[in-house]
């Protein structure tokens, strides 16, 4: 695996690196193949509060987890639960779907018409939108996503005229989500 350990105004002591090397190897039961990409590592202190962002790629899958604690180690084991819980999850699902695959075709025919679904505790898309999608610059778009009362908002981004995402982040920040091809 291919970690890379970033630290944000903070110094990764060798011990801090070959910690998070030992704790992300435990994810490596869940790898048929190494991750596409290398595994990205983020270290802070924010207020006293040890926090760790750790993002991987597994299978074209983009797992992302956070965690703060008062000490960095600890912060470290709990973003590690974190992505496991993820993977196992995610694992779980594909392997139900493909299991229950043959069965659900023919249960979804035999319910055609009826008004309940057959898998009601799974989520499906309930709603679709459709919406022109104007070039704006980065402040406009935050601005409409205020108005609008939304977490998120998608736009054309007027300087590099890409589809976008911006959205509030819980201190009440910003993040942007921008395509990389």
């Amino acid at each position: 695996m291919n970690i890379q350990v970033h630290g944000d105004h903070l110094g990764v002591t060798p011990a801090l690196h070959d910690f998070v090397d030992k704790k992300l190897g435990r994810l490596e039961k869940y790898f048929d193949a190494p991750p596409e990409r290398e595994i990205s590592v983020t270290m802070s202190v924010e207020r006293g509060m040890h926090k760790v962002e750790v993002m991987l790629q597994l299978h074209g899958v983009l797992f992302r987890a956070e965690e703060s604690s008062e000490d960095m180690y600890t912060s470290i084991d709990l973003v590690v639960d974190k992505l496991e819980q993820q993977i196992h999850r995610h694992k779980t699902k594909l392997n139900q779907r493909f299991r229950n695959q043959g069965l659900r075709t023919r249960v979804r025919e035999d319910f055609i018409g009826g008004s309940r679904s057959p898998d009601e505790s799974e989520p499906r898309v309930v709603r679709t939108k459709r919406f022109p999608i104007k070039p704006m610059d980065i402040e406009e778009a935050m601005m409409q996503m205020d108005l609008l009362g939304h977490d998120f908002y998608v736009f054309r981004n007027a300087e590099s005229e890409e589809v976008n995402v911006i959205y509030r982040r819980k201190g009440g920040d910003y993040g942007l989500i921008e395509p990389q091809y």
